[in-house]
This record gives structure tokens, C-alpha cells and sequence, in this order.
């Protein structure tokens, strides 16, 4: 009898420890496959985009960051939103890169000159798989006599094994009529 409840203490014993340690090995698993923080990841997407004259982007690199069925719609002018897959996303920034810009007399290719977006302030928010990142970013031509244009990004993401992917993205442009919204103002 003793040797039976010997028996039994040490099989519990053994099964205890084997679930502690299989658990801190799947703790330490999903602490090693936790994909970036979703704030990182968005911000590296205006380094893709961005180049330095001479220079174009990765665009493979930037569709690796989009789900294929991927919705954008952003703003395209003062007065039109147009609606994207990923694919015409990837065409209309090809384009843009192409396309000759004249202020006064100097004309600018931003494949020759360079282009920069950068994020200037951010809000993000995760919940399980997805997450919505708000970005207030700042986009120029290199070169161009002129300010940088602010627009606000919101990025709607899901995790998907292990790490985000973008669903969709809306974009809208900063004027005088349309400031920055109060999510993305400078705290004091």
C-alpha cells in the first residue's frame, strides 16, 4: 500500500512538473513569436515607401506588409478619394514616382530626387488579432520648394501566424478647414 501511494505521489509529482515546464516552454514560445509591436511595424512602412533620389522602393517588401485582399482607399487629390486594391496601391506609387512635378520653373521627378513620408506622431491600439493605428505623418517630394504635406493615415491590421498584416488603410489630408484631429495633436 505504501509503496502504491509512493507510486502515485511520484507519477503526480512527475506529471506536475512536466505540465509546469511544457507551460513555461509555451510561455516562452509565444514570448519568442510575438510579432513587433503593431506601432513598429506600421512606422516601417513609410521608411518602404520612401527613397532616396536614384532610388526606388522595395515594393515587394512593402506588398509583404498587406493581406492580397487588402482595401486602401486614400485621398488622391483636394477633392477625390479613390479606392485601391493592393495591386493599384503598388501602381499608383509606381506612378508617382514616375511622374514629373513642376513648382515655378524647377521640375522634380521623385525617383530622381527622392521622396520621404514620415510618421510625425501615432495612436495605436491593439485587441487579440487585429489592431487600428491612427498615424498624423508628413510627406515630401526632395527638392520641392514646398512644406511638407501632413495627412492622417488610420491602418486597420490582423495577426496572422504571428505577425500583422494591413487590411486596410484610409487616408485624408491636414488643411486649415480639416486640422489635425484632437487623437493626434501634440500633448502638452
Amino acid at each position: 500500500m505504501k509503496n502504491n501511494v509512493f507510486r502515485k505521489s511520484a507519477v503526480a509529482a512527475a506529471i506536475i512538473l512536466c505540465l509546469g515546464a511544457g507551460l513555461a516552454r509555451a510561455q516562452q514560445a509565444a514570448a519568442q513569436a510575438a510579432p513587433q509591436p503593431v506601432g513598429d511595424f506600421v512606422a516601417g512602412i513609410y521608411s518602404l515607401v520612401s527613397s532616396a533620389g536614384g532610388t526606388l522602393p522595395d515594393w515587394e517588401k512593402v506588398r509583404a506588409c498587406f493581406l492580397k485582399e487588402a482595401v486602401i482607399v486614400l485621398r488622391t487629390s483636394w477633392t477625390a478619394l479613390t479606392a485601391f486594391s493592393l495591386d493599384g496601391f503598388i501602381k499608383d506609387f509606381v506612378d508617382f514616382y514616375e511622374r514629373p512635378y513642376k513648382r515655378g520653373e524647377a521640375t522634380v521627378v521623385p525617383k530622381e530626387s527622392g521622396f520621404t513620408e514620415k510618421v510625425v506622431r501615432m495612436k495605436a491600439w491593439e485587441y487579440g488579432d487585429m489592431a487600428h493605428v491612427l498615424v498624423l505623418y508628413e510627406a515630401q517630394i526632395t527638392g520641392f520648394a514646398m512644406a511638407p504635406q501632413q495627412g492622417v493615415d488610420s491602418w486597420i491590421l490582423v495577426r496572422r501566424d504571428g505577425r500583422w498584416f494591413i487590411a486596410g488603410a484610409t487616408n485624408e489630408l491636414v488643411t486649415p478647414a480639416r486640422p489635425v484631429p484632437p487623437e493626434l495633436r501634440e500633448s502638452k
